[in-house]
């Protein structure tokens, strides 16, 4: 099944998330706990909680999954802000464990001049304090542009945190198709090159979700700025190939171009229509 949505507002509650979701042809989707900018979450609605997952059920939504703020920075140089993250990443995980089977994608962060070394050492100091055995929600580590002191950038980084993890099999990986481009990864012409070294250095059993966004960077730029499908650099030929190839068809797809709810559901049947039915 082709798994394809969008990113929502939880601001009118989770099941009104579903609810759009499906209005608009998508069967995921991805939303923030809180406030993207800041740090405030509405009290958790369990009630709410389990429509949403009810209604899932009944739609057969695949793995619905939620985005950390943008503000978070695990691998800060003032420890305040590390605490912050650490504060909100765990409050995250505590109300996901409400969603059944949902993952939780954050930006590994930025070292801010400390070097690489230095912030996978807090990045993973954070979420061995944060993920434990009884953790119910797969965490995911989001492939970065390499924008300024991004960590994350290079799949090698990213092994290196999940292996400074002790809870390992908690973690996996969100491949941002806009930032690989931008970050060196040719998937434009060398898709399968590119699949094979994140299997060699990750894993191909870590990938469990697809951001689908166009660039508007040509590649290698280390700039970070989404485009809508088939408007930016990677194109929609490169699109068709990315979602029907073999590795990648089954997982969940979600879309985080610049477009309001109606930008996203004529995205969302341009994809369905270019994804072949095995």
């Amino acid at each position: 099944m082709f798994y394809i949505g969008c990113h929502l507002s939880a601001s009118n509650g989770y099941l009104a998330m579903g609810q759009e979701a499906h209005s608009i042809g998508a069967n995921v989707f991805q939303f923030f706990t809180r406030n993207p900018r800041g740090g405030k979450a509405k009290p958790m609605n369990l009630e709410d909680a389990a429509a949403l997952a009810e209604f899932a059920k009944q739609h057969k939504f695949g793995r619905l999954l939620a985005h950390a703020p943008y503000t978070l920075n695990a691998c800060s140089s003032d420890p305040k802000i590390r605490d912050f993250a650490r504060m909100v990443m765990a409050d995250d995980l505590d109300r996901l464990s409400h969603i059944p089977d949902s993952m939780y994608n954050f930006h590994p962060g930025s070292h801010v001049g400390q070097g690489v070394d230095v912030g996978i050492e807090q990045i993973c100091d954070l979420l061995n304090e944060i993920v434990h055995d009884d953790t119910t929600v797969t965490v995911l580590l989001e492939t970065m542009a390499g924008k300024g002191s991004e960590v994350g950038s290079r799949f090698e980084e990213l092994r290196r945190i999940i292996d400074g993890t002790e809870h390992s099999d908690k973690m996996g990986v969100c491949l941002d198709t806009c930032h690989v481009n931008d970050g060196g990864y040719d998937i434009v012409d060398h898709l399968d090159d590119v699949l094979a070294e994140f299997d060699r250095i990750i894993g191909l059993d870590r990938l469990k979700a697809i951001h689908i966004n166009d660039s508007m960077n040509p590649l290698g730029a280390h700039k970070d700025r989404h485009e809508k499908i088939g408007k930016g650099y990677i194109g929609l030929d490169a699109f068709a190939r990315i979602i029907n190839h073999p590795t990648l068809r089954d997982l969940p797809f979600y879309l985080e171009t610049p477009n309001d709810i109606e930008g996203y559901k004529e995205e969302i049947a341009l994809l369905k229509s270019l994804y072949q039915d095995k």
